[in-house]
């Protein structure tokens, strides 16, 4: 055969030997990759190559753990948020951090999130009730948007008329001649945290922790209907069951509930 390709036999030898020493690689990350139980990255799997006696290089291990679809635990898609003006209206912050309300529906506060459905961001949006951090709304969407705030304002189930303020941070998804509109029919005033601060939007804030923690965290989502349905269910239970320490530890139902009770 080398005689007919005009090549020396030391070629064939030195390409064999190539072939077999990167087979021997290729095993041995494999091997190295699913006896940490699918934890190692490229950095600890050169460290256990070394070991055995290999050394190759980050680059190499990568572009065998790629070839062979090895992903670690570790390895998490990271949101890279698109930066974009904020909403420089003038609009005062009229809620001015009076986060503990005594009639329900007085103030809601709203924020947007991101969840990984699919090997996409999608988006949700909830509306909490500010007297006892019910989430009174939301929606779900591969867009972070005007019509996500907006449809997440469509879903609450109770008589809009009695909210009187509305909250959120200065995110242009909140700015928008539909929501404007919607507010307007129903007598809400605005609200608008100071730019570049949190704090003045701390339920939402910490409202949304609790959703990434307890609902998202360790989930995978295959669609945005599934995302959807999953969160409703969640929805359902964080009102209904989860119990909240600043509510006395008792779910928001419970609390408005036993509220409504003194009422009467």
């Amino acid at each position: 055969m080398c005689k007919v390709l005009q090549i020396p036999r030391s070629v064939y030898y030195y390409e064999a030997k190539e072939r077999r020493a990167e087979d021997s690689v290729v095993s041995d990350v494999i091997d190295i990759f699913y006896a940490s139980r699918q934890n190692y990255g490229t950095r600890k799997i050169k460290v256990e190559l070394k070991k055995r006696g290999l050394i190759v290089s980050r680059r190499r291990i990568g572009r065998i753990m790629q070839d062979q679809g090895l992903v670690s635990s570790y390895t998490i898609a990271q949101f890279k948020p698109h930066v974009k003006s904020c909403n420089e209206s003038e609009q005062k912050n009229e809620l001015n951090r009076e986060f503990t309300q005594e009639q329900e529906m007085t103030a809601i506060v709203s924020d947007l999130t991101y969840v990984r459905v699919n090997q996409k961001w999608n988006y949700v949006c909830v509306f909490v009730d500010l007297f006892n951090r019910e989430i009174v709304g939301f929606s779900t969407g591969p867009n972070k948007d005007a019509l996500l705030v907006y449809r997440a304002l469509a879903s609450i189930k109770v008589d809009l008329n009695k909210i009187r303020l509305f909250h959120t941070d200065r995110g242009n998804e909140f700015k928008n001649k539909l929501i404007d509109d919607a507010l307007k029919t129903f007598s809400i005033q605005r609200s608008l945290s100071m730019k570049g601060c949190p704090y003045d939007n701390a339920v939402a804030e910490a409202t949304f922790k609790i959703i990434k923690t307890e609902f998202v965290k360790g989930r995978h989502f295959n669609s945005l209907e599934e995302l959807t349905r999953e969160l409703q269910d969640y929805v359902h239970w964080f009102n209904s069951i989860r119990i909240h320490g600043t509510l006395g530890y008792k779910s928001p139902i419970d609390y408005k509930q036993r509220h409504l009770k003194k009422i009467v």
